[in-house]
């Protein structure tokens, strides 16, 4: 008898035992209060790795078959499977790891989680503590060491507070900026027992993140829009984070303005939309980052102005312009730029109460200026960036991802990818139309996210297509994975655009270091193809163009298979626009003609 993928999940998994439970007079272990917890958050998945300090966990795990728990092949993969998780679905993420090196493997991933704002929680076995301090076997400052790299953290030193922690945990992850926050659980609290009452709802005088934004400001806001003559709407992350697409497409659609995403941003306005200029930024579009620099008034919502958006602050400043920066997080306004109408509060309400200001208004926004405007940007749009020399010899990369976009256009499909030049050709040519359909690191650049993405939204979203787009070099930060991805049968497509180089690092060594290529040529690459069929899975590879769109299908159809495409690309393609280090936003490199 043939099995779905969902039964075989199931099956790899299921444990002969009935939900976790205790006798009426017998109160529970810390380990049991940790799962009734999750239980009570309704956490359905669980990414983790077993170790001594978390062994009583592990056990309270076995006795229950709610919280899937997924065995990974390395910690890291954990967080950022989690990760991928909580940015797909909007849920929190949560990850289980042991102490002392189990946590140190995490690093990156919760790092990863940090920079860009997801809300996570992730548990860390710590030593007994009695032994906490004494350089015990497999203890580290696990307070000590995440503290720069989290909302928050907690040391649980009494079960008696194990339950409340949690609560605390879930809470300040997923209310204000979102973040990942550690609760580090020693081994004798994860053993000792205590009545068990979670509460349903906590309140901490030292956090109270502000929803509402200010009435008079949002006002103030509203007059400025209106009275715009060079108008730009610029969204970055949060819109996404605070699940304000519906709002910031009705803002958009009312004012008829030109719109902008970030990297993190992108779906937030459909790639279709004809108001749509395209990502901006150091590899955005030439009209997305011209607009930027000569806008009038620029509406900020849920961005932050970082390094790889606006370039350089004193060449930004150098045009005179108003902004409003609407964001949930008081320290992100006027970090980098100062801002006009600073605006604190949850993006959908504020944007919610800006849109009613806005069809109230008996004032309306000067149509002949606005029409002007537009004539400027499509002026632009002519340059047309990303155009690239086509090919009938050799892959083009940007060809491999049009290719895509057109084979997956209208399918329910979740992009992951790696950090690289890959990233960027992903980021430029698909078209994303929908929110959290666009999954990758965009804070801290990390390498090896790509495939521990893909398998958290596989799990989370079981019918859909997803796609981890990466580069060779990527690819083998966590390849490991693959054989989670086996036992699980969470069957993600893995297109590597294998260029033989570290293509970005090559990219900048070619611009700016005179093309001394220091150590950015992989001449020991392994056969992809073998090494996916030693996984279990289906290994593919192509070198020419004729072949990208029959392979591409082929995945498609392989449904039920996790597939290896080894796409062997041209290895001298650079990624164009690019705005290099310390220059402006507007002083774009549009190709190899302007070096």
């Amino acid at each position: 008898m043939d099995l779905s993928a969902a039964e075989v999940r199931r099956a790899a998994t299921a444990q002969p035992h009935s939900p976790l439970s205790s006798s009426p007079a017998a109160d529970p272990n810390g380990s049991e209060i940790l799962v009734r917890s999750l239980q009570a958050e309704g956490v359905k998945y669980l990414w983790g790795y077993p170790g001594g300090a978390v062994l009583y966990i592990y056990d309270a795990l076995y006795k229950q078959d709610s919280i899937q728990h997924v065995l990974v092949r390395h910690e890291q993969a954990a967080i950022h499977a989690a990760d991928g998780y909580a940015r797909a679905t909007g849920e929190v993420g949560v990850a289980l790891v042991t102490s002392g090196p189990g946590v140190t493997n995490a690093i990156t991933g919760i790092a990863t989680a940090y920079m860009d704002s997801i809300p996570m929680v992730i548990i860390t076995g710590q030593v007994p503590t009695p032994a906490i301090g004494l350089d015990a076997f497999q203890e580290c400052d696990t307070v000590g060491i995440t503290r720069p790299i989290v909302k928050h953290n907690f040391l649980v030193k009494d079960v008696r507070d194990l339950a409340t922690t949690l609560k605390k945990a879930f809470h300040i992850a997923r209310t204000g900026r979102p973040g990942p926050v550690v609760v580090d659980i020693p081994k004798d609290v994860s053993l000792k027992t205590a009545p068990f009452h979670y509460p349903e709802r906590v309140e901490m005088r030292s956090y109270n993140p502000v929803k509402k934004g200010h009435g008079g400001q949002i006002r103030k806001a509203a007059q400025l829009l209106l009275g715009a003559k060079r108008p730009y709407i610029y969204t970055g992350g949060g819109v996404i984070l605070g699940n304000a697409t519906a709002e910031l497409r009705e803002l958009a659609d009312l004012l008829g303005y030109p719109c902008t995403n970030t990297l993190m941003g992108l779906g937030a306005i459909s790639a279709s939309d004809p108001k749509f200029l395209g990502m901006l930024g150091m590899h955005g579009t030439y009209e997305a980052n011209m607009t930027m620099q000569h806008c009038d008034v620029l509406l900020a919502v849920g961005a932050r102005f970082d390094d790889r958006v606006i370039g350089n602050p004193k060449h930004f400043a150098s045009v005179e312009r108003k902004i409003i920066h609407i964001d949930i997080d008081p320290s992100s306004i006027s970090k980098r730029v100062k801002v006009d109408i600073p605006i604190v509060g949850d993006v959908k309400d504020v944007l919610q109460e800006l849109i009613a200001h806005l069809k109230e208004a008996t004032v309306r926004s000067d149509k002949e200026a606005i029409n002007g405007w537009w004539s400027q940007i499509n002026d632009w749009r002519k340059q047309e960036c990303l155009a690239y020399r086509k090919s009938d010899e050799v892959i083009k990369p940007q060809f491999v991802i049009e290719t895509l976009w057109k084979l997956t256009r209208g399918r329910d499909t979740y992009i992951t990818s790696d950090v690289g030049q890959h990233q960027m050709w992903a980021a430029q040519f698909y078209g994303f139309t929908e929110p959290r359909r666009w999954i990758n690191s965009g804070g801290l650049g990390t390498m090896g996210v790509g495939l521990p993405y893909a398998m958290g939204i596989k799990l989370a979203k079981p019918d859909s297509d997803v796609f981890c787009i990466t580069g060779e070099g990527s690819i083998q930060m966590c390849i490991q994975e693959l054989s989670t991805c086996q036992q699980y049968k969470t069957p993600v497509k893995i297109i590597s655009l294998n260029n033989r180089y570290l293509g970005m690092v090559r990219q900048w060594q070619e611009l700016d270091y005179e093309g001394r290529y220091s150590h950015s040529y992989m001449d020991a690459l392994p056969d992809f193809v073998k090494l996916a069929e030693a996984y279990g899975h289906v290994g593919l590879k192509i070198e020419k163009p004729s072949e990208v769109e029959p392979a591409l299908k082929e995945l498609i159809r392989l449904k039920d298979r996790t597939v290896f495409l080894d796409v062997r690309t041209d290895p001298t393609e650079n990624v164009w626009p690019m705005v290099q280090a310390g220059k402006g936003i507007s002083e774009m490199l549009l190709g190899s003609e302007d070096l």
